[in-house]
């Protein structure tokens, strides 16, 4: 699978903004828009992404986080 994929998976899967994922996975905004674009980002910047991910899925796992609800879904909170 493609680094471009894993990190779109990731933002529909936690609800983050591309910019704030780029920043806070590399230190810059526009990274998500420049593999859009067709940037091929070192080894090293892959293997610092993937990392990312794996640390803050495990995060959110550990946090009991709820996964973020799909559009259709239906909330906990709803009463039937």
């Amino acid at each position: 699978m493609s680094l471009l994929v894993t990190i779109e998976r990731h933002l529909r899967r936690r609800s983050v903004p591309p910019s704030r994922f780029g920043r806070e996975a590399t230190g810059d905004p526009r990274f998500v828009f420049d593999l859009r674009r067709g940037r091929e980002p070192r080894a090293q910047t892959s293997a610092r992404v993937l990392e990312f991910i794996a640390r803050s899925d495990t995060a959110a796992v550990t946090s009991g986080m709820p996964a973020p609800l799909r559009a259709g879904a239906a909330s906990r909170t709803e009463v039937a």
